[in-house]
């Protein structure tokens, strides 16, 4: 009997491995193909201006802004990987540490490196395959291990054994795998429009509403085609994610001066600069959903309400996986760009979290 209810369950695993994975490889190929159908439209309309691709030599004045902190560099031993950050604050204070998510670099913590250096070493990463971080070429050296070992040894290489933690969209996952993994690491997390990695991974199966919502983790699966099709048109489609009604930033947001704008073309149009970045997605349906997945350390989250890429009730479930102090706080008419996009309330609203007493749940 116990032999068969064995055989039983390893079937069921394996029924439901074997469907995931249909799951995953058809909804791939039906991005595909209506990404193909898009490319084959822009080019009926203008072929010249869908291949047409500004020369960008020479980065915006405003990733130099000296207000804004120092360009660094750390070479991790381990890995050998050169990653670039921005640091703003005096050394030797407690430490602040910024993830930014995708398609995003340090930059889009730009008034979050104003406005805590006060108190805080502010390090604003380029992560791994981003920016002026080095991009390794193969797509199993961004597998989620390989993510988070990197924070650790940044740690590490700048003289903390923890930090307050923070993070946005795919910076949002890489945050909560730390303080998972490495609670001891973590002071106080601090994660914005991303909920915890085993919600999204059961929601997203759930609700067609979020598969359709997350359809570019399942388009980035592809190789080559999505790096294309992000720089035709000179990169409208990044351009988009910004500036559009529905994914945009709000009508009563701080919007992407032109300037910001060009920052961001400026790093993704950068020979190969696409890779890296979409690579993180690659190898995300083979590492989810985990297997360890408490979380015990002090945590705020905060969500746009207007997100065009996660839905709402996915931040009111996270609460279950944080077995301690939680705060959630959802800000209506705002989107997915919540730390750029209402600056002055984020940075309110972290600097309360930070200071106040948070006693752990029983």
């Amino acid at each position: 009997m116990a032999r068969l209810r064995d055989c039983l369950l390893r079937l069921t695993v394996t029924i439901r491995s074997l469907l995931f994975w249909s799951l995953v490889y058809c909804y791939c190929g039906l991005c595909a193909s209506v990404y193909l159908l898009k490319l084959l439209w822009s080019i009926g309309k203008g072929p010249a201006q869908t291949f047409r691709r500004v020369a960008r030599e020479h980065p915006p004045a405003c990733l130099n802004d000296p207000s804004l902190g120092t360009h660094c560099y750390v070479r991790i031993k381990d890995s050998g990987l050169r990653f670039h950050y921005v640091a703003a604050g005096e050394r030797g204070k407690p430490l602040m540490l910024l993830l930014h998510g995708f398609p995003e670099f340090w930059y889009s913590w730009r008034h979050q490196l104003r406005e805590f250096k006060s108190e805080y070493r502010v390090v604003a990463l380029d992560l791994r395959g981003y920016g002026e971080t080095d991009a390794p070429i193969h797509r199993e050296n961004y597998k989620l291990d390989c993510l988070i070992t990197d924070i650790k040894d940044i740690l590490d290489s700048l003289g903390y054994s923890k930090c307050v933690l923070i993070g946005h969209d795919w910076g949002g996952m890489i945050a909560w795998l730390i303080a998972i993994c490495y609670p001891e690491m973590v002071m106080k997390l601090i994660v914005i429009n991303f909920p915890h990695p085993n919600v999204f991974t059961e929601y997203i199966l759930r609700h067609p509403v979020q598969l359709f919502r997350s359809s570019h983790y399942y388009f980035f699966q592809i190789p080559w085609f999505p790096e294309f099709m992000f720089s035709i048109n000179d990169f409208k489609a990044l351009k988009h994610l910004f500036t559009s009604h529905s994914t945009g930033i709000g009508r009563k947001g701080c919007r992407l001066t032109t300037e910001d704008l060009e920052a961001y073309i400026y790093v993704f149009s950068q020979p190969g600069a696409l890779s890296g970045p979409i690579n993180h997605y690659r190898n995300i349906f083979s590492c989810l959903p985990l297997k360890h997945h408490m979380v015990t350390i002090p945590t705020l989250l905060l969500w746009g309400e207007k997100d065009a890429f996660m839905e709402v009730e996915m931040a009111e479930v996270t609460k279950i996986y944080v077995k301690n102090y939680f705060r959630l706080t959802i800000l209506s008419e705002v989107s997915h760009w919540l730390q750029q996009e209402q600056p002055d309330i984020v940075n309110k609203l972290i600097w309360t979290f930070l200071k106040e007493e948070t006693r752990k749940k029983d």
